[in-house]
């Protein structure tokens, strides 16, 4: 979507609300994003501003969607040590470390993976936009793994379309509180922001501004009152795996936002869910490219502690 771009849409048929609507018609804004441009003021209907996101529109109404410019993000490079699996003229892949941000926020101005890439990587700057330079797809801050990088446009295009198309493969593994009867299974069930508290994502109906999320699993290891799980994510929602393993009675260990954050006699940095392995196609040559990311010493002492017991 181009920044300062208004977007001008004339309802063809009643809806019963405005961010509903919005979101059928422009995919490339999530909801949420939509929510804020409305709040923001940045929505007319019929010529007037309108806030309300639960407003209903009919057939007939006119409504004018502007995008504003992003406030750009003041990027400096950082020296910070990268782990690399691949990379190439066009792509990189890493193993990210636990508490390292992906990208530069409100609350994390730097110190984070884009400016480790600034400094890694010269050309970065304006690859897929200029407040995230050359990043495709994010990990949480405390999730460790295999994350790809685009360094050229086509680059980022390619591993874009890849994601959209469910082509590229994500492989997770985690460990969870409990133990499932069944050896594997798949969890669809719509996520989207919690209704109250907003650094939180949760289920929630499509009708109600969830966006389709599906996660594939099965049981890699029995440990007890543990279970190490093999994840396989078919879409991308944030928190994803975090949120529907919770769903289901079975939070990771150490997700203090998701679960009762119960001690496992492991200093954790944070929750134990690992990007494992990750393939796509190279954008270029169309070859086969499949990484597979070590586990952290935190996350085999876990296993090593819980095989104990």
């Amino acid at each position: 979507m181009i920044p300062n771009q208004s977007i001008s849409l004339r309802v063809e048929q009643n809806s019963s609300r405005l961010d509903s609507y919005l979101s059928q018609k422009e995919t490339d804004l999530s909801r949420s994003r939509i929510q804020q441009l409305i709040e923001q003021g940045n929505v007319q209907v019929n010529g007037q501003i309108c806030k309300s996101k639960k407003v209903a529109i009919k057939a007939g109404d006119f409504i004018v969607l502007t995008i504003p410019q992003p406030e750009p993000l003041e990027l400096r490079s950082q020296d910070i040590p990268l782990d690399i699996l691949y990379e190439d003229d066009h792509i990189l892949i890493l193993n990210k470390p636990a508490d390292l941000v992906v990208h530069p926020a409100p609350g994390h101005p730097d110190g984070t993976l884009v400016n480790a890439l600034l400094a890694h990587c010269p050309n970065l700057p304006g690859i897929g936009g200029v407040q995230r330079p050359g990043i495709v797809h994010r990990l949480d801050k405390d999730t460790t793994g295999a994350i790809a990088i685009a360094k050229t446009e086509v680059a980022h295009h390619s591993l874009q379309a890849q994601l959209k198309a469910k082509t590229a493969r994500r492989e997770y593994l985690g460990v969870v509180y409990g133990a499932t009867k069944e050896a594997r299974g798949t969890i669809n069930l719509p996520i989207g922001r919690h209704p109250k508290e907003r650094k939180k994502m949760a289920v929630v109906p499509v009708e109600k501004g969830g966006r389709e999320a599906v996660t594939h699993w099965q049981i890699k290891e029995r440990l007890g009152n543990y279970t190490l799980m093999h994840f396989q994510l078919e879409t991308g929602r944030t928190h994803q795996i975090r949120v529907h393993s919770s769903q289901i009675g079975h939070p990771i260990v150490g997700d203090f936002v998701y679960s009762s954050g119960r001690s496992v006699g492991v200093n954790l940095p944070g929750q134990a869910l690992h990007a494992w392995k990750l393939q796509l196609k190279h954008p270029l040559t169309n070859d086969l490219v499949e990484v597979v990311a070590p586990l952290p010493q935190v996350f085999l002492t876990l296993l090593q502690v819980l095989r104990r017991r």
